[in-house]
């Protein structure tokens, strides 16, 4: 893609998200996410393969779909209350649409069927815009408007999600697909809790974003794409797969990596809320999100790969590590002792 191209379509992503979360009328959010969705689509399609540009109609659509609906929603509560005022959605039922809108922008089950395909048929780089950047958005949407969600219906869908994000992400070979019910899965975490503790959400989805561009940018350097190219990236560049391999636990959510944090907080406010049927569901769930990033860490770093290898081997270079990789690896392994100072904030 040309570098002024390219400019541009960064430009416009942070313009979109900017007055997205900086907006207080519905129509001005409406248009920072319309301009997300145009800056996007160019990234998806940049390949001009066939699965990109599947990828880019799908998204397309979806995105469409789901800002009728943001605006459906804000003009049924303008119409019966006479507030555009993003924090003024009291009616009920525009609260309902707007749920059903926002959860197609992120990926939410019952409105994840988008998601894994496009990040499918996406580069890695334009993968990890779209599983972290244009997911800030609506979760500010969500977040002004915490007070006047369901809280049933959030549970349900959180729930949910948690539990086809683990399934669906079992029996994948394709590293984008896991990734996609990784984040199907996290966003799960992220909805339980938004109405009980707003704040507690936005601290889940910085992590989250800082493991998974660690993650991702350590899959670009590597150049894999699937399992099968995965094994062999341990004689490719052992630190950065050792590194990967402790970056999947913390995404995972194991003590004392930095994944750890949101999780602990996340069931200690359910249980203050007296919903401990759901945080133990939500903590034997995650098992099955466990089961597939072991899988990867696996594939990474336990499994040397055999001598008549099938595929074409690339030549060995010791490129050194780019800085953003570790730095980000850093914050995704050792934020939790600080954690008590993290939790004065909020």
């Amino acid at each position: 893609m040309n570098p002024q191209a390219k400019l541009i379509f960064v430009m416009s992503l942070f313009l979109g998200t900017t007055i997205t979360i900086s907006s207080n009328h519905w129509m001005t959010a409406w248009a920072g996410l319309e301009i997300n969705t145009l800056a996007v689509l160019p990234m998806i399609s940049k390949s001009h393969h066939p699965r990109a540009i599947e990828a880019a109609t799908k998204y397309f659509l979806v995105q469409a779909a789901a800002s009728a609906l943001v605006l459906f929603s804000s003009m049924t509560n303008a119409w019966h209350t006479g507030q555009w005022d993003i924090t003024q959605l009291t009616h009920p039922t525009s609260s309902l649409i707007l749920t059903a809108a926002i959860s197609m922008k992120l990926g939410l089950v019952p409105f994840h069927f988008w998601f894994p395909e496009v990040l499918q048929g996406s580069p890695l780089t334009t993968g990890l815009i779209l599983s972290t950047a244009i997911k800030l958005p609506p979760i500010t949407l969500l977040y002004m408007t915490s007070h006047s969600l369901n809280p049933e219906l959030l549970t349900t869908m959180a729930l949910l999600s948690i539990a086809l994000g683990g399934w669906m992400g079992l029996n994948q070979t394709q590293i984008r697909k896991i990734l996609a019910f990784s984040s199907i899965s996290h966003l799960g975490w992220m909805a339980i809790i938004i109405v009980y503790n707003p704040k507690l959400t936005m601290l889940n989805f910085l992590l989250y974003s800082l493991m998974t561009a660690a993650v991702f940018l350590t899959l670009n350097s590597m150049k894999v794409l699937k399992l099968n190219t995965l094994i062999t990236s341990w004689t490719k560049s052992p630190s950065l797969s050792s590194i990967f391999l402790l970056t999947l636990l913390s995404l995972a959510g194991l003590p004392p990596l930095t994944g750890f944090l949101p999780k602990w907080l996340i069931i200690e406010e359910l249980t203050k809320q007296d919903m401990v049927p759901a945080a133990m569901m939500m903590s034997l769930l995650s098992l099955l999100g466990l089961f597939f990033y072991l899988r990867l860490a696996y594939c990474a770093t336990i499994t040397l790969p055999p001598h008549t290898t099938n595929h074409m081997k690339k030549w060995h270079t010791n490129k050194p590590v780019n800085i953003s990789i570790a730095i980000l690896t850093t914050l995704s392994l050792l934020l939790l002792p600080i954690s008590p100072m993290i939790v004065t904030y909020l």
